[in-house]
Order: C-alpha cells, then sequence, then structure tokens
C-alpha cells in the first residue's frame, strides 16, 4: 500500500486542516498517481476538499467514528480495519494513503511505499506526518531534482520499507 503526503522541512502537513501551500507540481503528481486508484483518507480530509465532494476518478474510502455519516461516491467506514478489509482485493499498489494526521500514523504500519513531496521551508501548522528519515524500517529509493516554484524549493522522494 502508498502513501502519499507534501511535508515541510519540519514534516508538518497541515494547519487549521487546509493544506500548508498548493505547488501545481505536487498536485499534479497527486493527480497521476491516485487516478483511477483507491484513496483512503479521514473525514476531515474529506471535508477539506473543494465542497467536500470525493475526489473524481477514484474509489475514495472515507473512514470516521461519526456511525450516520454518509457521503455521496464514498465508502464510509468507521475503523481502519474496517478500511483494510475493504480494499483488501485490490492491488496494494492501486492503494493511496491521503491524510490526514491520524489515518496517516495509524495506517503507516501497512504501507510499503511513501510518495512524499518535501518542501524546503517551515510553516506554522498544527499537524505532522512521522519523520521518515529517522525511521531506520524506511530508506530513500528515488530522490527527484530540486524544483522551484516562485521561492519554494521542493522534491518528490520515494521512500520504500525495507523487506
Amino acid at each position: 500500500m502508498n502513501l502519499i503526503v507534501a511535508v515541510d522541512k519540519n514534516w508538518a502537513i497541515g494547519n487549521k486542516n487546509d493544506l500548508l501551500v498548493r505547488i501545481p507540481a505536487d498536485q499534479r503528481f497527486f493527480r497521476q498517481e491516485t487516478t483511477g486508484k483507491v484513496v483512503i483518507m479521514g473525514r476531515k480530509t474529506l471535508e477539506s476538499f473543494p465542497q467536500k465532494k470525493p475526489l473524481p476518478n477514484r474509489m475514495n474510502v472515507v473512514i470516521t467514528k461519526k456511525a450516520d455519516y454518509k457521503v455521496d461516491g464514498c465508502v464510509v467506514v468507521g475503523s481502519i480495519e474496517e478500511a483494510l478489509d475493504y480494499v483488501k482485493d485490490y492491488k496494494s499498489e492501486d492503494i493511496f494513503v491521503i491524510g490526514g494526521d491520524s489515518i496517516y500514523h495509524q495506517m503507516l504500519p501497512y504501507c510499503d511505499v511513501a510518495h512524499v513531496t518535501k518542501i524546503d521551508y517551515a510553516y506554522e501548522a498544527d499537524t505532522f506526518f512521522p519523520n521518515l528519515d529517522k525511521m531506520p524500517e524506511w530508506k530513500i529509493t528515488e530522490e527527484s531534482e530540486e524544483q522551484t516554484y516562485y521561492d519554494l524549493e521542493y522534491s518528490f522522494v520515494k521512500y520504500e520499507k525495507k523487506a
């Protein structure tokens, strides 16, 4: 299973239920990687999308403790275990965990590939992703050249869990 995330230099991912920054190339990469695939997210991540609508051309799986929560175009489950059970018949490489904070932390043990956009800037933030550079079971297997969006430098980094 994959996860996909954009982090700042402190591994921050968001502030007040919003992204830290929108970088067009990162958004293109996200679309390219996840279109036609399964995306797993928490309720607050879904509610941060435009009109609180699911992502088009993807199977949207939303994890929430709200038992009566319903959204057209989404499969709503009540736990990590239910989400894993729901996606068990999909190919692992076709499943992407897309946030937020609590879902990333809970799903990390089930993932073996992490697509991380690393942004060389420290934002004011209230949510963070685990620092994979400090986790010996994760190693960088690919890294793009540094890119620039206005004055922001960033790179696409692929981590894989060691077998």
